[in-house]
């Protein structure tokens, strides 16, 4: 979470030791009352009606192609300023601070690749109609990280805001800070409309990705959040202390080798949440959580896989219920999804919560999860991969790797050479030429083809659709 300025307290749902407590609670139950822990191998709970189910995808134009979930609407910084990052520097002219600062519709193009350690305060994203375009960086792409100590606060802060896109960046918390609780990889304060996609976060010793307070209309996808550092080691908090009903949507991504929340569900009634399509790889005590301490809200969890690894052991639930501190009954979907290893499977508990249609619709069609575990492994996280990330899909491929106690090293990235831009306006000179747009021209927000969508937004999605492909734009 964020600076303890602007949290008095944690956030969280009840403290860990309650949470433990809450744990054997439920592993007793599940010895007496349904099943002890199980070994079930591409095993599918629930029903199957959910792929066949129409989704209502959110209104209004998409940020870039292909973007899914409640957030898909986000303007980002459609029509706005088109600002070049040439610096890998903290602050000043050129650097990443300085377009995060900047205020009006915007777009942070890169023209360097590489590490930017915030060695003051990490900047916080306040000014609405951002798009941080990670894909457009050379060599190695983009990692951002803090610098340790008093100031290792999270490094990408979104806060008290709206309509804010993310997209291929990476963070990596390699040191450590003096205020756990202020240490996220992602954060997500007080925001409306915003997307983070083909993000990548590690050794965070709060949350890996987190949402805090009063957020709405969110998507997390095709990421990946991998190695929360003991003892806090968390892949995402979807909602702490949130004050108001929430849509939020997690689709495609990765939580591997954290101990639980994988994720931790808790939202208000009349909230829509959805857990679509994600790989859970090697949890300790729980994968997916559900916490009813905000008064219990509608959640479905559809086509995800949960993969046992070397710290999961018997002992440890796939999908649990919370009920410590509940205010009301949650309405828990489950469909399509398959578990490997031995765990139970679900909690007992679910079952009082669990329903069997819809408590809200999708906003995508699902995969099947065994199709959803392929694209997760071909395409979750920031592209182009670095070491941490090809690691890590390489152990889920191999059910190896193991919960780490410690932040590992950066590695280096190859800075490249950025493709030419003589009219700024953030577009490949070449592939302007090649798609009817004017090089010698700033027109990113014209339509040089006439296919409804402008010349900068498809030319992003093309460069990020060739990244992940590891092809030539």
């Amino acid at each position: 979470m964020t600076h303890p300025s602007n949290h008095p307290h944690d956030g969280d749902p009840p403290s860990d030791v309650t949470r433990r407590i809450g744990l054997r609670r439920v592993v007793r139950a599940g010895a007496g009352l349904i099943v002890p822990a199980i070994i079930v191998i591409a095993g599918c709970s629930g029903s199957t009606n959910a792929s066949q189910s129409a989704p209502q995808g959110v209104k209004g134009e998409r940020a870039f192609p292909g973007a899914v979930g409640y957030g898909a609407a986000s303007k980002g910084g459609r029509g706005g300023k088109v600002i070049a990052v040439t610096s890998l520097a903290d602050s000043g002219p050129g650097s990443l601070r300085a377009c995060i600062d900047d205020q009006g519709p915007r777009v942070c193009v890169f023209r360097v690749g590489g590490l930017i350690r915030f060695t003051t305060k990490p900047p916080v994203i306040r000014n609405p109609f951002l798009t941080i375009a990670g894909q457009t960086a050379p060599g190695g792409g983009i990692t951002l990280a803090h610098d340790g100590g008093p100031l290792g606060l999270t490094p990408l802060l979104i806060k008290n805001t709206h309509d804010i896109v993310v997209r291929h960046i990476r963070v990596r918390n390699d040191r450590i800070g003096e205020d756990r609780g202020s240490e996220d990889s992602f954060t997500i304060e007080n925001s409306e409309r915003v997307i983070l996609d083909h993000v990548s976060g590690s050794w965070a010793r709060d949350e890996l990705v987190n949402g805090y307070g009063d957020n709405d209309w969110i998507t997390v996808s095709n990421s990946i959040f991998a190695e929360g550092i003991p003892k806090h080691d968390k892949c995402a908090l979807l909602a702490s202390d949130p004050k108001d009903a929430q849509h939020f949507s997690f689709i495609g991504n990765l939580c591997a080798h954290n101990g639980d929340r994988n994720p931790d569900i808790n939202f208000p009634p009349g909230s829509c949440t959805e857990v679509i399509n994600n790989v859970f790889y090697n949890a300790q005590s729980e994968f997916a959580e559900i916490w009813e301490t905000y008064g219990g809200g509608p959640v479905a969890l559809i086509g995800n896989s949960f993969i046992a690894g070397k710290n999961t052991h018997a002992a440890t639930i796939g999908i649990t219920r919370n009920v410590q501190g509940t205010k009301g009954l949650a309405k828990v979907y489950i469909a399509d999804n398959q578990f490997e290893g031995e765990f139970v499977r679900k909690s007992p508990l679910i079952e009082e919560a669990e329903v069997t249609a819809l408590p809200c619709p999708v906003t995508i069609a699902p995969q099947p999860a065994a199709q959803a575990y392929d694209q997760v492994v071909r395409e979750a996280g920031a592209f182009p991969r670095d070491p941490f990330d090809r690691r890590v899909i390489n152990q889920l491929r191999d059910r190896t790797g193991r919960i780490v106690q410690q932040p590992g090293v950066i590695d280096e990235i190859e800075p490249g050479v950025a493709y030419p831009d003589a009219d700024g306006d953030g577009m490949d000179d070449g592939w302007e030429s090649r798609n009817r747009a004017n090089p010698r021209r700033a027109d990113a927000w014209e339509d040089a083809d006439g296919d409804g969508i402008a010349n900068l937004d498809q030319f992003l999605d093309v460069l990020s659709r060739a990244a992940i492909q590891g092809s030539d734009f």
